[in-house]
């Protein structure tokens, strides 16, 4: 992505020229400081392309609150926080207004408004919100709990929402749980987690990732993607992508919970006979929006799948046993991820 690029045009009166005529609606990566932070965040402007004068951009009010408010979403992925647009995800998901959510939880009235709108949330709070998308039996409890903030009407078209979200992701919930139990002596940075913790979402959204850009894609395959992805972006930046642990298995590095990740909702599996033997093919359950990853995240998502897309499985598992972090480990064993520093021919 460049940094400085055009979006549109709009016909209107210019304060730089005092003329109207077409303005470049532009977007560049800037910075700007939220809470004492830098953070990166990406910025509208008006360009007058009919000025010779240094000073030829302007920001409308508007674009200025969007602005900010794209700001302080930076901060918030920076911080693992949920975005203004996660929250209203939220709301979305069991049909509920700024208000419903908040008597939902028994906060304030304008609580989540500000939230969506300029006040960045305390993890707390976060935590709260978080539980309610991911855990619906939580939000029914929620709402039962708060039933006296509703009109019976209203109660009962949001219960009738929420229970019906408990019927069709009941079962997600709790792989999600098992996942998370299963990485219970995972839960401080370490240099077998790639100096961050398990992040399902994150993890979520990799495997959709590759579930799109790479064809035929198999489950042993998968796993090996998967490794090179958190590998290479912790011997770029010192941590990995998804804080998956890896052992040493005898088709490579394969992490904990291999079997429980692939049912998570991005994909979908799809059971195959080759040669006698049942296979497991990856493909994707819906669009995974790569907005979701950062610019360097990207950077290494996409030199995976590109250096590997057409290996078969059989020869990326070949090709992982000849990785040091391979060779230097034994049958069952952690490999840490600063084994992995020196790849083959990966970096």
């Amino acid at each position: 992505m460049n940094k400085d690029y055009l979006i549109s045009t709009n016909e209107t009166d210019c304060p730089i020229c005092n003329k109207v005529h077409s303005l470049e609606i532009r977007k560049r990566l800037t910075q700007a400081v939220i809470k004492e932070e830098i953070v990166d965040y990406e910025e509208v402007y008006y360009l007058c392309p009919l000025s010779d004068e240094e000073e030829n951009e302007f920001v409308p009010a508007g674009i200025m609150d969007e602005n900010l408010l794209r700001a302080r979403d930076a901060y918030r992925i920076k911080k693992g926080l949920l975005t203004s647009y996660d929250i209203a995800e939220i709301r979305n998901f069991y049909g509920l207004t700024q208000s419903d959510l908040a008597a939902l939880l028994g906060w304030g009235e304008v609580t989540v408004t500000r939230y969506e709108s300029k006040t960045i949330q305390d993890e707390t709070y976060d935590n709260i919100m978080r539980m309610v998308y991911e855990n619906p039996m939580f939000a029914l409890e929620c709402i039962d709990r708060h039933k006296d903030r509703f009109t019976i009407e209203k109660y009962n078209k949001i219960r009738k929402n929420i229970a019906n979200k408990v019927e069709e992701l009941g079962s997600l919930y709790l792989k999600k749980q098992e996942i998370r139990s299963l990485y219970v002596n995972f839960e401080e940075q370490s240099e077998f987690n790639g100096y961050k913790t398990l992040d399902i979402e994150k993890l979520a959204n990799v495997i959709g990732y590759f579930s799109q850009f790479v064809e035929n894609l198999y489950k042993v395959k998968l796993m090996k993607l998967l490794w090179y992805a958190d590998v290479i972006f912790y011997g770029r930046h010192g941590n990995s992508i998804t804080g998956l642990v890896y052992k040493h298995m005898p088709l490579g590095a394969l992490p904990i919970a291999y079997d429980e990740i692939i049912h998570l909702p991005t994909v979908k599996i799809v059971e195959e006979i080759i040669y006698e033997d049942i296979s497991y093919r990856i493909c994707p359950n819906k669009e995974v929006n790569i907005s979701e990853f950062s610019l360097e995240e990207l950077s290494v998502l996409e030199t995976v799948a590109t250096t590997f897309k057409n290996y078969r499985s059989k020869e990326i598992v070949d090709y992982m046993h000849k990785e040091k972090a391979y060779r230097d480990t034994v049958p069952n064993q952690i490999i840490p991820y600063s084994l992995a520093k020196q790849l083959n021919e990966l970096k």
